[in-house]
């Protein structure tokens, strides 16, 4: 009589991870083991007794914050979903944490399930600038700094070329290893909190240094070095080197990530900006 084994299937783990990216060297991993990555599959390990790979929504560079990073991984482990969180969280250090956890049932291997990258829709990216005569170091690390007044409507009006689908070459790092620098743009929005002037950018991708290299071109149309038009400008140029420099990392967030919402993935009340 033939022996028949059934195989434990595969389970897709969705996590929202949270990070105070200050002490890493970025999200993904590298050889001296100091980053978010890193520290999240050492987790990972700890916790269930073997190595799992994981797979993220988007890297962050050294500096960057996430107030959700969104990642997944497969396993043959059974284990309460809200395990995920408590456990992992056990082994994670304090400026990295578990907020959500999600099991998705079906093959990975089918082109349509979920990924954690390729399944994302837009991103929506956060810069806090600290705009005050004098630094504060109550928000050292969290915010970038410019000490000149910012015209907050001024940088409004020139954000509207942008939107819609465009070659972003002007914003795009030289060492940017994405195959095309066409991105689509869906939405720009500068505010002024208090002492603080926050940029919300959504695309659907973006290159290496992407918003950093624009916040920094706003800047200047902000404090009237340039005109709202130049942006736009700038954008038809295609020349990196026309723009202005790359902002500080220290101020940009990871904020959300959108995906369909078959997939029925945790809101996070806390992917707001609470204490700016």
């Amino acid at each position: 009589m033939q022996n028949i084994t059934t195989a434990t299937p595969f389970k897709r783990i969705v996590l929202g991870l949270q990070y105070d990216g200050t002490a890493w060297h970025g999200y993904q991993k590298q050889e001296d083991g100091q980053t978010v990555q890193d520290q999240l599959e050492n987790a990972l390990e700890q916790f269930a007794r073997v190595r799992l790979a994981t797979t993220c929504a988007g890297r962050t560079d050294t500096g960057v914050h996430a107030l959700e990073q969104v990642v997944h991984f497969d396993t043959e482990l059974n284990r309460d979903v809200h395990s995920w969180v408590r456990g992992v969280n056990a082994f994670l250090p304090k400026s990295i944490a578990v907020r959500w956890a999600k099991e998705l049932a079906g093959d990975p291997t089918v082109n349509d399930f979920f990924h954690a990258r390729f399944s994302a829709r837009a991103r929506t990216y956060h810069y806090v600038l600290y705009n005050n005569a004098t630094r504060s170091p109550l928000v050292e690390g969290r915010a970038g700094f410019f000490f000149r007044p910012l015209d907050v409507e001024l940088m409004r009006q020139a954000v509207q070329p942008l939107l819609g689908w465009h070659d972003f070459t002007a914003f795009r790092a030289a060492q940017c290893q994405a195959k095309s620098p066409v991105k689509l743009m869906h939405d720009i929005r500068i505010e002024r909190r208090g002492d603080c002037v926050i940029f919300t950018i959504t695309a659907n991708a973006f290159l290496h240094h992407m918003v950093r290299n624009l916040v920094g071109s706003l800047v200047y149309i902000g404090t009237g070095r340039e005109k709202p038009d130049w942006l736009g400008h700038l954008l038809e140029s295609k020349d990196r080197h026309a723009a202005a420099p790359t902002f500080m990392p220290d101020g940009l967030y990871l904020a959300q990530i959108d995906y369909d919402p078959k997939w029925e993935l945790p809101q996070d009340s806390s992917s707001a900006l609470p204490w700016f």
